[in-house]
């Protein structure tokens, strides 16, 4: 599935978007690896052959602009471009969520706005936007990153109501926690946490299924989802 494509991976120089840029490229993939500082992409794209790092600042539109030219076209794009700080909203520090969401969803828009057009022409192409479970319903503690998520989601299904009928996939992959320089801030415990590797490697066997949406671990999911149909005092005794 993956062989001689090329897909863009926004997010790539930490993490599960560096992990995703190993995997793929083990796989036969042409990958783009792109990030806001590239020095650690070109260590990616010495040690893996079909890696070519570029340098692409979410939010930033002359960045985004300029890199989606370089980038031309793609088979494939995934957005996991990600930043996160634990904040309650007692302690809301001022402009920190605006910093947040504008990395894990307006940066979304800045790139899939000068690349969805060229795959509409075409008529194909595959996009793929990396959520969170934290995306299914208000958590304490999480000003700023729930609610990016979860409008990356709902954007997610926005594209899937109006390019799956042209023959362009796309999907919506919620992981629960992965060991990163961002959770390494939290201070609670994180159940089923997976390390970059793990998570990039059930995200690639999601891409090669035909689902929209692919949450995992199943153990947090499934408890995700059952908090979402429950009414909110009740949720909020049972996840605060």
């Amino acid at each position: 599935m993956f062989k001689g494509k090329t897909y863009l991976i926004v997010g790539a120089s930490e993490g599960l978007g560096r992990a995703l840029a190993s995997d793929l490229a083990a796989r036969g993939a042409n990958v783009i690896a792109a990030a806001r500082t590239v020095d650690r992409l070109q260590e990616l794209a010495v040690t893996h052959a079909g890696v070519r790092a570029l340098q692409m600042d979410v939010t930033d539109d002359a960045s985004v602009t300029a890199a989606a030219n370089s980038a031309a076209s793609v088979d494939g794009i995934i957005y996991c471009a990600g930043t996160y700080d634990p904040m309650a909203a007692a302690d809301w520090q001022a402009g920190r969520a605006e910093q947040i969401s504008d990395v894990n969803y307006t940066g979304a828009l800045r790139v899939l706005s000068r690349l969805v057009p060229e795959m509409s022409r075409r008529g194909e192409g595959h996009i793929v936007l990396i959520g969170s479970l934290a995306g299914f319903r208000g958590l304490p503690g999480a000003i700023g990153y729930g609610a990016s998520k979860a409008a990356l989601m709902h954007l997610a299904e926005n594209l899937y109501m109006d390019l799956s009928p042209m023959g362009i996939r796309v999907q919506q992959i919620n992981p629960g926690y992965i060991r990163t320089r961002l959770t390494n801030k939290n201070r609670f415990s994180m159940p089923f946490i997976l390390s970059p590797e793990e998570a990039a490697a059930r995200v690639v066997n999601a891409m090669q299924s035909r689902r929209f949406a692919v949450s995992f671990p199943w153990q947090m999911a499934t408890f995700f989802r059952l908090g979402s149909w429950l009414p909110i005092g009740l949720y909020r005794r049972v996840f605060g």
